[in-house]
């Protein structure tokens, strides 16, 4: 059995993205509150993997999560990407006539707004987290009140699902990834599949330094599918730059690699793992 540190509780996005991407295994999840929680976990015992989302199309990046990750001792060892399907739910005795505050995390809400817009009337409260608004509210018996998260968290507590598919774009997927500590990496992806890989380096507040490593991945043929810069506290103008690699030649990659280090700082691998699809 293998053991998930996730963000959230049963029912939220988190706990389908991991009974996805480990679809047909038996796994055990570990609910924390926040993603510090879940580093603290692997921290404190490294037979524990952890998932955390680090992006949406909609929302953006996580930039915490990057921070992280670059700080623990850990491995990314594999990523997917979940569409995130929005509804809103009650109580079972409760309808829309009944309904006067609907409650989810920021972003959920953030991504709904076309929705609460037609419901000018609700009042929206947030909340720490989607599933965790509908708990709440099934735990406390809160008549009125509803919650706006994955369906999957209905039957678990026992809530009506009112609309299924309230989000504004359709096209709205969360990106997760999954990592564990070193040692055990190469238990949990097959090297032959590596495809792609995460790396953080900073560089030289110098003119052309980014462009040169640009370009030096580009003569390698490496397709960088993301990039994402962060500010380093206490160095004015300086910043990391994560970025992530996607290549059909594991070799090429390397040395590509291995061409850009000396023109960067402290760059490190934080994982090189396969690819993932795009759940339906």
């Amino acid at each position: 059995m293998k053991r998930i540190a996730i963000q959230g509780i049963e029912g939220s996005f988190h706990d389908i993205a991991a009974h996805q991407f480990f679809e047909g295994e038996e796994i055990q999840l570990i609910c924390c509150n926040t993603f510090e929680d879940v580093f603290q976990a692997l921290a404190e015992d490294p037979t524990i993997i952890g998932m955390a989302a680090i992006e949406n199309t909609i929302a953006g990046s996580l930039l915490h999560n990057y921070e992280l990750l670059r700080e623990a001792s850990v491995t990314i060892v594999g990523e997917h990407k979940l569409r995130i399907r929005h509804s809103i739910m009650c109580l079972p005795d409760d309808d829309w006539d009944s309904l006067t505050e609907v409650h989810s995390h920021p972003v959920a809400l953030m991504q709904c707004r076309d929705f609460l817009a037609r419901h000018a009337t609700l009042k929206v409260v947030e909340a720490e987290d989607t599933a965790g608004a509908a708990a709440a509210i099934s735990q406390s018996r809160q008549h009125g009140h509803a919650a706006i998260c994955s369906h999957s968290a209905a039957p678990i507590y026992g809530m009506k699902i009112l609309e299924y598919g309230i989000e504004t774009n359709k096209h709205n997927f969360t990106r997760f990834l999954v990592f564990s500590a070193p040692a055990r990496a190469n238990l949990l992806r097959d090297i032959r599949q590596t495809d792609k890989a995460s790396i953080v380096f900073s560089l030289p507040h110098e003119e052309g330094s980014l462009s040169q490593v640009l370009s030096i991945l580009s003569f390698y043929k490496l397709n960088l599918t993301k990039i994402q810069s962060l500010p380093i506290i206490g160095r004015e103008w300086e910043y990391l730059f994560y970025i992530d690699i996607q290549f059909n030649d594991y070799t090429r990659y390397t040395q590509g690699v291995d061409a850009i280090r000396p023109l960067t700082s402290g760059l490190k691998i934080l994982g090189e793992y396969k690819h993932g699809k795009e759940s339906i």
